[in-house]
């Protein structure tokens, strides 16, 4: 036997949602007089408080600016450091390479 979903209108949402933070009861009473899964209201409240308050998530445009600045210079230093772990490589070898010529 299937259970039928059912849809709620974005307005009876904001309602709902109104409800929990208007009179400060909690999510489960709030739910449990409306008739709705608590979980569904809890994520409408979360969203609702997400979109009212979308706090340190947004950047600036100097945080843009120095972002760029400190990726390009991490992708600098990254191949700078490549090219010193070849030539440590290289110089490695040819250190070796002498020792081997010495003794022989």
């Amino acid at each position: 036997m299937a259970r039928t979903r059912r849809e709620f209108t974005p307005e009876y949402k904001d309602e709902a949602v109104k409800l929990v933070i208007n009179t400060g009861r909690a999510v489960a009473t709030v739910a449990r007089e409306l008739g709705i899964n608590e979980a569904s209201l809890g994520r409408w409240v979360a969203a609702f408080k997400a979109r009212q308050d979308p706090g340190g998530t947004t950047v600036t445009e100097s945080e843009r600016a120095e972002l760029l600045r400190l990726r390009k210079e991490v992708a600098d230093l990254k191949l700078d450091r490549a090219f010193l772990k070849k030539a440590s490589i290289f110089f490695a070898q040819e250190a070796s390479d002498t020792n081997g010529k010495r003794s022989s």
